[in-house]
């Protein structure tokens, strides 16, 4: 599931050489993919990691939902994203990067169809602009959930979801929620 034509294009053309892999669709949305899952029940979905509509760990325990047999592995080209984290939490089985070659991309998907897993190096999670939990804090500002209905969504104090909060803003350069979520959607985070 990729927005870019180009990246679709190029994976269907890596896996046409493979015939124990067989490519039964393309989204370019989150909301398109998962009707796409529910009817196709892949083995196996190469879902982006920046989708234009949904986040991504949002979208896994989705796909998950209509299509229990389903692996999701992440394709990215910011293995070091503050998402990663959270979208592997969520039920993905792993991160690939989408400079792989084909072999690479092969092996991936192989391993994840088989094991459920697909285990690669990736870059130190300290480069992220945010951590890990402070983009479960992020995403929910983002949706529009008060802190007290954070606090609940994420089994934290309220005061504990203010730090948070407050630590992003300096890590952002952002005065209030607003500018916030815009400075976050500026750094690619949203």
């Amino acid at each position: 599931m990729d927005d870019h034509p180009v990246v679709h294009d190029g994976v269907a053309a890596q896996l046409h050489g493979y015939p124990d892999l067989t490519m039964v669709g393309h989204a370019e949305t989150g909301t398109d993919a998962i009707p796409l899952c529910a009817r196709e029940q892949p083995d196996v979905v190469l879902l982006d990691l920046r989708l234009p509509d949904r986040l991504a760990a949002d979208v896994v325990p989705a796909i998950h939902r209509v299509s229990p047999g389903s692996r999701v592995l992440i394709f990215t080209a910011f293995p070091e994203h503050a998402a990663v984290g959270p979208t592997l939490a969520a039920g993905a089985g792993g991160v690939l990067v989408k400079d792989a070659n084909s072999t690479a991309v092969r092996d991936a998907i192989r391993s994840v169809a088989r094991t459920g897993a697909f285990r690669s190096v990736l870059p130190d999670p300290s480069n992220a602009p945010v951590t890990a939990r402070e983009y479960d804090v992020l995403r929910l500002v983002a949706t529009g959930h008060t802190n007290p209905e954070i606090a609940e969504e994420l089994d934290l104090s309220v005061n504990t979801v203010k730090s948070y909060l407050r630590d992003m803003m300096s890590k952002l350069a952002a005065r209030n929620r607003a500018q916030l979520i815009a400075n976050a959607r500026t750094h690619g985070l949203l």
